[in-house]
Protein backbone atom coordinates (compact mmCIF):
# COMPACT_ATOMS: atom_id res chain seq x y z
CA UNK A 1 0.00 0.00 0.00
CA UNK A 2 1.24 3.43 -0.97
CA UNK A 3 1.10 5.82 1.99
CA UNK A 4 0.96 8.97 -0.12
CA UNK A 5 -1.69 7.77 -1.63
CA UNK A 6 -3.57 6.30 0.88
CA UNK A 7 -3.30 9.38 3.04
CA UNK A 8 -4.29 11.69 -0.13
CA UNK A 9 -7.34 9.32 -0.01
CA UNK A 10 -7.73 10.00 3.74
CA UNK A 11 -7.77 13.56 3.27
CA UNK A 12 -10.81 13.49 0.86
CA UNK A 13 -12.44 10.67 3.16
CA UNK A 14 -12.72 12.72 6.41
CA UNK A 15 -13.55 16.17 4.44
CA UNK A 16 -17.55 15.04 4.75
CA UNK A 17 -16.64 14.02 8.75
CA UNK A 18 -15.30 17.48 8.84
CA UNK A 19 -17.83 19.95 7.71
CA UNK A 20 -20.58 18.04 9.84
CA UNK A 21 -17.90 17.96 12.84
CA UNK A 22 -17.51 21.89 12.62
CA UNK A 23 -21.38 22.36 12.54
CA UNK A 24 -21.76 20.44 15.15
CA UNK A 25 -19.33 22.07 17.32
CA UNK A 26 -20.36 25.53 16.98
CA UNK A 27 -23.83 24.01 17.81
CA UNK A 28 -22.92 22.18 21.08
CA UNK A 29 -20.44 25.73 21.86
CA UNK A 30 -23.72 27.61 21.97
CA UNK A 31 -25.27 25.02 24.47
CA UNK A 32 -27.76 22.97 22.49
CA UNK A 33 -26.96 18.99 21.66
CA UNK A 34 -28.06 18.18 17.88
CA UNK A 35 -28.13 14.37 17.57
CA UNK A 36 -29.68 14.87 14.18
CA UNK A 37 -26.54 15.67 12.24
CA UNK A 38 -26.95 12.80 9.70
CA UNK A 39 -30.56 14.18 8.89
CA UNK A 40 -28.99 17.34 8.06
CA UNK A 41 -26.25 16.09 5.61
CA UNK A 42 -29.05 13.61 3.77
CA UNK A 43 -31.09 17.15 3.29
CA UNK A 44 -27.60 18.51 2.01
CA UNK A 45 -26.94 15.88 -0.08
CA UNK A 46 -29.90 15.13 -1.66
CA UNK A 47 -30.84 18.66 -2.44
CA UNK A 48 -27.07 19.70 -3.48
CA UNK A 49 -27.49 16.84 -5.58
CA UNK A 50 -31.12 17.38 -7.28
CA UNK A 51 -29.88 21.36 -7.66
CA UNK A 52 -26.58 20.07 -9.19
CA UNK A 53 -28.35 17.26 -11.47
CA UNK A 54 -30.97 19.87 -12.84
CA UNK A 55 -29.36 23.09 -13.33
CA UNK A 56 -25.59 22.03 -13.94
CA UNK A 57 -24.47 25.02 -11.59
CA UNK A 58 -21.97 23.73 -9.06
CA UNK A 59 -22.26 26.92 -6.92
CA UNK A 60 -26.32 26.92 -6.70
CA UNK A 61 -25.90 23.11 -5.99
CA UNK A 62 -23.42 24.18 -2.97
CA UNK A 63 -26.00 26.92 -1.77
CA UNK A 64 -29.07 24.38 -1.95
CA UNK A 65 -27.20 22.02 0.18
CA UNK A 66 -26.18 24.78 2.35
CA UNK A 67 -29.94 26.03 2.91
CA UNK A 68 -31.04 22.44 3.10
CA UNK A 69 -28.66 21.74 6.16
CA UNK A 70 -30.04 25.51 7.61
CA UNK A 71 -33.59 24.11 7.13
CA UNK A 72 -32.67 20.88 9.46
CA UNK A 73 -31.12 22.94 12.20
CA UNK A 74 -34.31 25.49 12.14
CA UNK A 75 -36.85 23.21 12.44
CA UNK A 76 -34.53 22.30 15.59
CA UNK A 77 -33.94 25.84 16.52
CA UNK A 78 -37.50 26.47 16.64
CA UNK A 79 -38.21 23.35 18.71
CA UNK A 80 -35.27 23.21 20.86
CA UNK A 81 -35.04 26.93 21.34
CA UNK A 82 -38.45 28.78 21.29
CA UNK A 83 -40.49 25.93 22.11
CA UNK A 84 -37.70 24.39 24.79
CA UNK A 85 -38.60 20.77 23.25
CA UNK A 86 -36.08 18.24 24.62
CA UNK A 87 -33.19 18.21 22.08
CA UNK A 88 -32.13 14.60 22.67
CA UNK A 89 -35.34 13.79 20.98
CA UNK A 90 -35.55 16.64 18.86
CA UNK A 91 -31.99 15.96 17.54
CA UNK A 92 -32.77 11.94 17.03
CA UNK A 93 -36.14 13.19 15.55
CA UNK A 94 -34.28 15.26 12.64
CA UNK A 95 -32.25 11.89 11.89
CA UNK A 96 -34.99 9.98 10.99
CA UNK A 97 -37.04 13.40 9.22
CA UNK A 98 -34.08 14.16 7.19
CA UNK A 99 -33.41 10.29 6.37
CA UNK A 100 -36.85 9.81 4.85
CA UNK A 101 -37.20 13.39 3.10
CA UNK A 102 -33.85 12.20 1.50
CA UNK A 103 -35.07 8.86 0.35
CA UNK A 104 -39.00 10.09 -0.81
CA UNK A 105 -37.54 13.34 -2.80
CA UNK A 106 -34.36 10.84 -3.72
CA UNK A 107 -36.44 8.19 -5.53
CA UNK A 108 -36.27 9.44 -9.18
CA UNK A 109 -32.61 9.96 -9.57
CA UNK A 110 -31.18 7.13 -7.92
CA UNK A 111 -28.70 6.08 -10.12
CA UNK A 112 -28.00 9.26 -11.55
CA UNK A 113 -24.82 10.45 -12.10
CA UNK A 114 -23.77 14.61 -11.81
CA UNK A 115 -23.36 16.32 -15.08
CA UNK A 116 -19.83 16.52 -16.34
CA UNK A 117 -19.11 20.41 -15.71
CA UNK A 118 -19.30 19.78 -12.67
CA UNK A 119 -17.20 17.07 -11.72
CA UNK A 120 -14.29 18.87 -13.90
CA UNK A 121 -15.65 21.90 -11.37
CA UNK A 122 -14.70 19.62 -8.30
CA UNK A 123 -11.78 17.82 -10.23
CA UNK A 124 -8.30 18.07 -8.14
CA UNK A 125 -6.69 21.25 -8.43
CA UNK A 126 -2.89 21.83 -8.01
CA UNK A 127 -1.70 24.73 -5.96
CA UNK A 128 1.41 25.93 -7.09
CA UNK A 129 4.44 25.77 -4.61
CA UNK A 130 2.15 24.15 -2.08
CA UNK A 131 1.66 21.30 -4.22
CA UNK A 132 5.19 20.38 -4.95
CA UNK A 133 6.05 20.43 -1.67
CA UNK A 134 6.97 16.64 -1.26
CA UNK A 135 5.12 14.72 0.37
CA UNK A 136 2.87 17.14 2.21
CA UNK A 137 1.93 18.69 -0.64
CA UNK A 138 0.57 15.76 -2.64
CA UNK A 139 -1.57 14.90 0.68
CA UNK A 140 -2.78 17.96 1.19
CA UNK A 141 -2.37 20.46 -1.94
CA UNK A 142 -3.13 18.04 -4.74
CA UNK A 143 -6.97 17.94 -3.66
CA UNK A 144 -10.28 19.43 -5.06
CA UNK A 145 -12.13 22.69 -3.90
CA UNK A 146 -14.57 21.21 -1.38
CA UNK A 147 -11.22 19.67 0.29
CA UNK A 148 -9.74 23.58 0.18
CA UNK A 149 -12.86 24.99 1.26
CA UNK A 150 -12.71 22.72 4.56
CA UNK A 151 -8.82 24.24 5.39
CA UNK A 152 -10.47 27.56 5.33
CA UNK A 153 -13.99 27.14 7.40
CA UNK A 154 -11.83 25.09 9.72
CA UNK A 155 -9.51 27.97 10.58
CA UNK A 156 -12.43 30.55 10.03
CA UNK A 157 -14.44 28.37 12.31
CA UNK A 158 -11.16 28.91 14.75
CA UNK A 159 -10.42 32.29 15.07
CA UNK A 160 -13.94 33.20 15.45
CA UNK A 161 -14.74 31.27 18.49
CA UNK A 162 -10.76 31.77 19.72
CA UNK A 163 -10.37 35.59 18.71
CA UNK A 164 -13.56 37.71 18.42
CA UNK A 165 -15.84 39.27 19.97
CA UNK A 166 -18.67 37.21 19.06
CA UNK A 167 -16.74 33.98 19.24
CA UNK A 168 -16.23 34.98 23.26
CA UNK A 169 -20.38 35.81 23.36
CA UNK A 170 -20.89 32.56 21.95
CA UNK A 171 -18.68 30.77 24.49
CA UNK A 172 -20.62 32.58 27.39
CA UNK A 173 -23.81 31.45 26.28
CA UNK A 174 -23.09 27.91 25.66
CA UNK A 175 -21.71 27.99 29.44
CA UNK A 176 -24.41 30.65 31.27
CA UNK A 177 -27.18 31.81 29.19
CA UNK A 178 -28.97 33.23 32.33
CA UNK A 179 -25.24 35.71 32.69
CA UNK A 180 -24.61 36.26 28.91
CA UNK A 181 -28.42 37.28 29.15
CA UNK A 182 -28.04 39.78 32.19
CA UNK A 183 -24.91 41.14 30.25
CA UNK A 184 -27.08 42.08 27.25
CA UNK A 185 -26.17 39.36 24.93
CA UNK A 186 -29.08 38.48 22.71
CA UNK A 187 -29.00 34.72 23.96
CA UNK A 188 -31.46 33.43 21.19
CA UNK A 189 -30.33 35.14 18.53
CA UNK A 190 -26.91 33.67 19.04
CA UNK A 191 -28.37 30.00 19.65
CA UNK A 192 -30.18 30.54 16.24
CA UNK A 193 -27.85 31.74 14.05
CA UNK A 194 -24.83 29.21 15.49
CA UNK A 195 -26.93 26.30 14.95
CA UNK A 196 -27.99 27.27 11.30
CA UNK A 197 -24.45 27.69 10.47
CA UNK A 198 -23.97 24.30 12.24
CA UNK A 199 -26.63 23.00 9.90
CA UNK A 200 -25.31 24.46 6.49
CA UNK A 201 -21.87 23.38 7.25
CA UNK A 202 -23.42 19.53 7.99
CA UNK A 203 -25.25 20.28 4.37
CA UNK A 204 -21.89 20.98 2.53
CA UNK A 205 -20.95 17.86 4.51
CA UNK A 206 -24.23 16.03 2.64
CA UNK A 207 -23.44 17.76 -1.11
CA UNK A 208 -19.50 16.32 -0.96
CA UNK A 209 -20.25 12.89 -0.48
CA UNK A 210 -23.21 13.03 -3.80
CA UNK A 211 -21.46 15.78 -5.69
CA UNK A 212 -17.61 14.76 -5.17
CA UNK A 213 -17.78 11.34 -3.27
CA UNK A 214 -19.50 9.19 -4.75
CA UNK A 215 -20.42 11.15 -7.37
CA UNK A 216 -24.20 10.01 -7.95
CA UNK A 217 -27.00 9.62 -5.66
CA UNK A 218 -27.46 6.41 -3.49
CA UNK A 219 -30.08 5.60 -0.97
CA UNK A 220 -28.00 6.29 2.49
CA UNK A 221 -24.72 8.25 1.02
CA UNK A 222 -24.09 9.54 4.14
CA UNK A 223 -23.60 5.56 5.78
CA UNK A 224 -24.00 6.75 9.53
CA UNK A 225 -21.09 9.53 9.10
CA UNK A 226 -23.16 12.30 10.96
CA UNK A 227 -23.18 10.04 14.15
CA UNK A 228 -19.57 9.86 13.57
CA UNK A 229 -19.54 13.47 13.59
CA UNK A 230 -20.91 13.54 17.08
CA UNK A 231 -18.85 11.29 18.26
CA UNK A 232 -15.76 13.24 16.78
CA UNK A 233 -16.68 16.57 19.09
CA UNK A 234 -16.25 14.97 22.14
CA UNK A 235 -13.21 13.31 20.64
CA UNK A 236 -11.88 17.03 19.12
CA UNK A 237 -12.56 18.64 22.86
CA UNK A 238 -14.81 21.03 21.03
CA UNK A 239 -11.80 22.40 19.08
CA UNK A 240 -11.89 22.98 15.56
CA UNK A 241 -8.33 22.34 14.78
CA UNK A 242 -8.59 19.04 16.80
CA UNK A 243 -11.41 17.98 14.54
CA UNK A 244 -9.65 18.25 11.17
CA UNK A 245 -6.98 15.36 12.66
CA UNK A 246 -9.91 13.06 14.38
CA UNK A 247 -12.07 13.44 11.04
CA UNK A 248 -8.62 12.49 8.90
CA UNK A 249 -8.46 9.42 11.56
CA UNK A 250 -11.73 8.08 10.54
CA UNK A 251 -11.90 9.09 6.90
CA UNK A 252 -8.64 6.71 7.21
CA UNK A 253 -10.24 3.97 8.62
CA UNK A 254 -12.97 4.38 6.72
CA UNK A 255 -11.51 3.69 3.48
CA UNK A 256 -8.59 1.01 5.04
CA UNK A 257 -10.67 -1.81 3.77
CA UNK A 258 -10.52 -0.98 0.03
CA UNK A 259 -6.42 -0.56 0.64
CA UNK A 260 -6.00 -3.91 2.71
CA UNK A 261 -6.03 -6.96 0.83
CA UNK A 262 -5.57 -9.82 3.39
CA UNK A 263 -7.37 -12.87 3.60
CA UNK A 264 -6.94 -12.99 7.34
CA UNK A 265 -8.78 -10.29 8.04
CA UNK A 266 -12.83 -10.10 7.23
CA UNK A 267 -13.81 -7.13 4.72
CA UNK A 268 -16.64 -6.84 7.29
CA UNK A 269 -14.57 -6.32 10.11
CA UNK A 270 -12.83 -3.55 8.06
CA UNK A 271 -16.36 -2.02 7.56
CA UNK A 272 -17.16 -2.01 11.42
CA UNK A 273 -13.76 -0.65 12.23
CA UNK A 274 -14.78 3.07 12.17
CA UNK A 275 -18.18 2.90 14.10
CA UNK A 276 -16.09 -0.03 16.69
CA UNK A 277 -13.43 2.96 17.04
CA UNK A 278 -16.05 5.93 17.58
CA UNK A 279 -16.92 3.53 20.53
CA UNK A 280 -13.66 3.13 22.08
CA UNK A 281 -12.98 6.90 21.53
CA UNK A 282 -15.57 7.70 23.45
CA UNK A 283 -14.95 5.21 26.23
CA UNK A 284 -11.58 7.02 26.65
CA UNK A 285 -12.58 10.62 26.01
CA UNK A 286 -15.01 9.16 29.33
CA UNK A 287 -12.37 8.32 31.41
CA UNK A 288 -10.42 11.43 29.88
CA UNK A 289 -12.00 14.44 32.56
CA UNK A 290 -10.49 18.13 32.95
CA UNK A 291 -11.73 21.34 32.87
CA UNK A 292 -10.42 21.84 29.56
CA UNK A 293 -11.56 18.66 27.85
CA UNK A 294 -15.44 19.35 29.16
CA UNK A 295 -17.93 20.50 27.31
CA UNK A 296 -19.89 23.47 27.57
CA UNK A 297 -21.55 23.74 30.91
CA UNK A 298 -25.23 24.50 29.75
CA UNK A 299 -24.98 21.70 26.95
CA UNK A 300 -28.28 20.12 26.60
CA UNK A 301 -30.07 22.52 29.09
CA UNK A 302 -33.36 24.47 27.16
CA UNK A 303 -32.67 28.47 28.53
CA UNK A 304 -35.83 30.31 29.36
CA UNK A 305 -35.28 34.05 30.38
CA UNK A 306 -37.77 34.25 32.92
CA UNK A 307 -36.50 31.61 34.76
CA UNK A 308 -33.11 33.77 35.61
Amino acid sequence: MNITSFLHATVIAGTPLLFATLGEILTEKVGNLNLGVEGMMLLGSIFGFIVGYSTGSPLLALLAAMIAGAFGAFVYSVLTVSLRANQVVTGLTLAIFGSGIASLVGQKVVGKVVPENIKEFFAPKFIPGLGNIPFIGEIFFRQDVFVYLSYIVTILVGIYIYKTKWGLNLRAVGENPQASDAMSINVTAYKYLNILFGGALAGLGGAYLSLVYVPAWQENVTAGRGWIAVALVIFAAWNPYKAIIGAYLFGGLDIIGFRISNAFISPYFLSMLPYLVTIIVLVMVSFRKSKKNSPPKALGVAYFREER
